[in-house]
């Protein structure tokens, strides 16, 4: 059994979606009425392309072309504003994702907070997270972040070996991340969250969990360790690079060992959160031993740019799916030229059968887990009996019932957590199934 089958983080995949037509975010913006909503920002510049990366993004943009992005961003967002404030709209999570948002020269992303703050509302004490990559890592743009409040910082250093850098075909060297990161520190924002990838070709146990050790010296918040994908469409695909699942697998189980050994809480296979913080609340904050159940399954998010989705009710929709760079570059073409933003053009409306799995598939793969009651309460019948998989995977030990005070939740098991990359997709439907093979990049 190969472990690593799809990074199963929102359900259903892009690949899914299809052209839409006569759907208008008029009719569904009622849902953003209030506050409790996120906000989300795709920022698709980076310095190179990654070997493993997927992701909307492009490379040799210059300002010209950036400032003529964010002039698209700004008619959308004042479109979008328009419209929604008759409904107080107030957005209570901001994230501002890529590419690399911090490839923006600075007066560029003084610019974006701007135009977020002028356009929306926030809530007070609004969570706000941005990427970032150690190359882009500068004191002046760091304190930018420090001056709009920005609640949580991630960084992509995936190793600190400049061999197994090379391999990612990363731009970075380890020496640059390691003086990114105590330059990141040193601005204590209230979360700081790592990110490294296992399975890299020429890696071991040994290096992998000497860039971990390393990384500990810094008093990250948070780390993530991510499985290498060689997808379809991407540089390593190109140079025949092929991925061994089982020495990955023994890389995972390795690295999840030292950090629960080194006081860190297990929240998802990629998700390690520091026991003695409380990301978001600053250092010194006590931390609950569990993640604190939160009903991801059906909030709301609206996004902007070219290659963020939006997700209202059963209405997912985003612009069009692209990896290589031509794709890219004439999809970022066309949202530039877009007229009328409010025009829903490309998604997915979901049945209540793929509004049933989207919600097992996000709360099964975090932990806690499904709370067995909520689940009933909203879909009207018991999730085993609605998917009887998991009864299946209950009897093989990779999911049990655990008792709280007064709730039942659904969870999987230390062996099931290592294995989400493998259960995950096991509940995407026939449908969706058929909609992702038929899409060609």
């Amino acid at each position: 059994m190969n472990p690593y089958v799809q990074y199963m983080y929102s359900y259903p995949h892009k690949t899914a979606y299809r052209p839409l037509k006569g759907v208008s975010l008029k009719e569904y913006a009622s849902l953003l009425s209030g506050g409790g909503h996120g906000l989300y920002l795709h920022i698709p510049f980076c310095q190179a392309k990654c070997g493993y990366c997927n992701l909307f993004s492009v490379t040799g943009q210059g300002k010209e072309a950036m400032d003529r992005y964010l002039d698209a961003v700004e008619r959308q967002a004042g479109q979008y504003a328009e419209l929604l404030m008759k409904y107080r709209c107030e957005f209570s999570d901001l994230v501002i994702g890529g590419g690399t948002p911090l490839f923006l020269a600075e007066e560029q992303l003084e610019r974006v907070f701007c135009l977020l703050e002028t356009y929306f509302a926030f809530a007070p004490g609004r969570q706000a997270v941005i990427e970032t990559a150690p190359n882009q890592t500068t004191g002046e743009k760091l304190a930018i972040l420090k001056q709009m409040g920005i609640t949580r910082v991630s960084m992509g250093i995936q190793s600190f070996w400049d061999e197994e850098l090379l391999a990612l075909r990363r731009r970075h060297t380890g020496e640059v991340a390691r003086k990114a990161l105590a330059l990141l520190k040193s601005y204590e924002f209230p979360c700081v969250n790592v990110d490294f990838i296992y399975g890299i070709p020429g890696q071991t146990v040994e290096s992998l969990l000497m860039s971990l050790k390393e990384a500990l010296e810094y008093a990250p918040e948070e780390i993530f360790l991510y499985p290498l994908y060689v997808k379809h469409g991407v540089g390593l695909e190109r140079e025949g690079v092929v991925t061994e699942p089982e020495a990955a697998y023994g890389q995972y189980l390795a690295a999840s060992r030292y950090l629960l050994g080194e006081g860190f809480r297990q929240d998802s296979m990629r998700r390690f959160v520091r026991r003695d913080t409380a990301a978001g609340q600053g250092s010194g904050a006590k931390q609950e031993n569990s993640r604190e159940f939160f009903d991801c399954g059906s909030g709301t998010s609206l996004a902007l740019g070219c290659g963020g989705r939006s997700y209202l009710g059963n209405l997912h929709f985003c612009t069009p799916y692209a990896v290589d760079r031509e794709a890219c570059l004439r999809r970022l073409a066309e949202y530039e030229n877009t007229r009328d933003y409010t025009e829903i053009t490309h998604g997915i409306l979901l049945s209540e059968e793929e509004e049933k799995r989207r919600y097992v598939i996000r709360h099964l793969l975090i932990r806690p887990g499904i709370e067995m009651h909520l689940y009933q309460e909203r879909f009207k019948k018991n999730v085993l009996e609605d998917f009887p998989l998991l009864q299946d995977w209950q009897e093989q030990g990779l999911i049990e019932v655990q008792c709280g005070e007064q709730e039942e939740f659904l969870v999987l098991t230390e062996k099931g957590l290592g294995l989400s990359d493998y259960l995950g997709p096991e509940l995407i439907s026939p449908q969706v199934r058929k909609a992702m093979e038929e899409w060609n990049p």
